[in-house]
């Protein structure tokens, strides 16, 4: 059963929806007042009027080209069935052209260590704010301590909280507009900076006046994580309630312009954000700028949630540990994820400290994911047979701008940005490493036909002189086929320890592109002896076998299409589908394989990764006292020729 069309009534234009995604899609844009000026001027240098009036005109045309045209108007169509994100974008590209997959990994790696760097630097830079009040207070460990308690509630669900964000971000971006227009109201001449001339006469100036985009792209960060978070809202709601954030956040940015103008000549201090403050608000600024900043990190370690399951759809990482906290649609937590941007997050505040010194890492990884999504966007764009003039353009001019904030923020390497990219490239090379194992895998398929072993099949389950291992004994299976299975479950039957069993089900899960589709196919290879089951989950489906599998039986049952018998005859009125037991193949690479050295080595690592991280029987759902993990020798090429030589010597002399 498919309930795709249930799934997003939540989707609709609406009043309560279009706080929902306040609260949830704009945190990591909303909170770029912190750090976007700040960053734009220098901590330490003079305040230039220059500097301060292009600054805030690239900004508002950043948010207007780069925000608004592309990601609000445009990308937010190229949905896959009501979700975004670039895997979802890749999804609906993917059949078009095989190297689509590099851009896809690339832009998925960079926005995976994005959530590593966001946290930190929206957290600090809201609790720096109480350094104006408290000279010396110690903001990094207080820092520490926010973000560490944030990943701790991560296993418990954070939809209670999540009921409370909309209205905060609310009040946030209401406080920016307010904050803003008290500036403008004295100095209304900010308001000519609109006009992009200023801009362009900055970038114009100097030669180092154009890695002052570096800090411009800042307040666009968050483009990719709105695309990305799509599926939590709706089109619609995005789109209506990005007029109002906008609006918000560029009288902010005018307001801290206009305020940093009266300084000009003076070397800057504070942060302007704070700066603009009236006094007796102080207190109440840091206190909702901190709640702002925990929102966008919460968004962005959900968005990681759903990427990184995304990912595992597509076969680009391990088959982690994915688990549903809580009864809201969509909300899950894998706890590998959640270990990992943890140390990650940790590890940015210990080296840099201070947010002035984590805008040089931040900024360098996402633009490579945008320049990402531009290229699979294009390609969207064809296959939905778009004039190829206006594909062109739209290609071209995004590649240059992009390419110029990409080519701004690689001047900031070496200050910070090699930590994002080292992580994006870490994350990147798993993931490479994950396709081309599979792909070797598939080319050295050991599938065997279910049919060809059948009559032992029943001869074994007829055996009485064999104890019954178990009524219904089920194999997970990577083999599509409806009468395939690999090589290893056959030997793990018949060899290793003959398995007895009443019934043999083997099974397939195939994830669909479709994030909640629910369907099951039985494939019967001898009635009451041996099935093949082939399941059709969505994306965003918790997989938990053991309750599809009595689900599959018990209906069958019902339809008289399978008799059942448990082996705890006692029992039987009370557990009529009998027992279950589980059995996962986990492979070892066996020493008889003769495999190019490259491809021995890709395999070795795969296979040594997928052990370590991976928990198949979490994976599945599957209870601890049903499962039995049995390892396997796998064996992709075995040695054709071998030259060993009998050797008989006359013993007599």
């Amino acid at each position: 059963m498919s309930s795709t069309s249930s799934s997003h009534g939540h989707h609709q234009l609406s009043r309560a929806g279009l706080i929902i995604t306040l609260g949830i899609i704009f945190g990591d844009i909303g909170t770029s007042p912190l750090y976007v000026m700040k960053s734009i001027v220098g901590e330490g240098n003079a305040v230039n009027s220059l500097v301060v009036l292009g600054g805030v005109s690239l900004v508002f045309w950043t948010l207007t080209i780069q925000t608004t045209l592309k990601y609000v108007l445009l990308t937010l169509r190229a949905d896959n069935n009501g979700e975004g994100g670039i895997f979802s974008l890749y999804t609906l590209v993917r059949r078009r052209e095989r190297w689509l997959l590099f851009p896809a990994i690339l832009g998925g790696a960079a926005m995976l260590s994005d959530g590593m760097i966001t946290p930190p630097i929206s957290v600090s830079s809201a609790i720096e704010g109480l350094a104006i009040k408290y000279p010396g207070i110690p903001t990094m460990g207080i820092t520490i301590a926010i973000i560490s308690v944030l990943f701790f509630v991560q296993r418990f669900g954070t939809a209670a909280v999540g009921k409370g964000f909309g209205p905060v971000m609310l009040l946030w971006f209401s406080m920016l507009a307010i904050l803003g227009l008290s500036q403008i109201f004295y100095h209304p001449g900010i308001l000519a900076a609109l006009s992009p001339h200023y801009g362009i006469e900055l970038l114009l100036s100097s030669p180092k006046a154009f890695i002052v985009l570096g800090a411009v792209f800042l307040c666009t960060t968050g483009a990719e994580a709105l695309y990305a978070d799509l599926g939590h809202c709706g089109r619609q709601n995005i789109q209506a309630s990005w007029i109002f954030v906008k609006i918000c956040l560029v009288l902010n940015y005018l307001g801290q312009a206009a305020w940093l103008l009266q300084f000009e000549g003076q070397v800057l201090t504070e942060n302007p954000f704070y700066g603009m403050m009236p006094h007796w608000f102080l207190w109440p600024g840091i206190i909702l700028a901190t709640l702002a900043a925990i929102i966008a990190s919460q968004a962005l370690i959900s968005g990681s949630y759903t990427l990184a399951s995304e990912a595992i759809r597509l076969g680009m990482l391990p088959k982690l540990t994915v688990k549903f906290p809580s009864n809201m649609k969509g909300q899950l937590y894998i706890p590998a994820v959640n270990t990992f941007l943890w140390v990650g997050c940790i590890g940015v505040v210990l080296l840099f400290q201070h947010s002035h010194e984590m805008e040089a890492a931040y900024g360098l990884a996402i633009i490579l994911a945008m320049l990402c999504t531009t290229v699979l966007l294009a390609n969207w764009l064809i296959i939905k047979r778009v004039k190829s003039v206006f594909v062109w353009s739209f290609l071209v001019f995004y590649v240059f701008m992009e390419g110029l904030f990409l080519v701004a923020n690689s001047a900031k390497f070496m200050d910070g940005g090699y930590v994002t990219v080292m992580m994006a490239s870490l994350l990147f090379g798993v993931m490479i490493l994950w396709v081309i194992a599979k792909r070797i895998r598939k080319r050295y398929s050991d599938e065997v036909k279910i049919k060809d072993y059948l009559d032992q099949l029943i001869l074994l389950s007829n055996d009485s002189d064999i104890p019954k291992y178990a009524t219904n004994l089920v194999f997970l299976s990577s083999a599509r086929g409806r009468n395939k299975v690999e090589e290893g479950i056959v030997y793990s039957i018949l060899q290793t320890q003959p398995k007895r069993a009443d019934v043999y089900w083997f099974v397939h899960i195939e994830t669909t592109d479709e994030p909640y589709t629910m369907e099951y196919e039985v494939n019967t290879i001898a009635p009451d002896d041996v099935y093949k089951v082939n399941f059709q989950l969505g994306f965003r489906v918790q997989q938990r076998m053991n309750v599809f599998m009595k689900k599959v039986v018990e209906e069958l049952v019902e339809n008289d299409e399978l008799t059942v018998y448990s082996r705890y005859h006692s029992m039987s009125h009370k557990y009529p589908t009998g027992d279950f037991r589980f059995v996962l193949v986990s492979e070892f690479l066996s020493n008889e394989n003769e495999l190019p050295w490259f491809e021995h080595l890709i395999m070795s690592t795969y296979l040594s990764v997928k052990g370590w991280v991976s928990s198949p029987k979490n994976w599945f759902g599957l209870d601890s006292d049903s499962v039995e993990i049995e390892q396997t020798p796998l064996v992709l090429q075995p040695v054709k020729e071998m030259r060993l030589l009998r050797v008989k010597r006359d013993r007599s002399q």
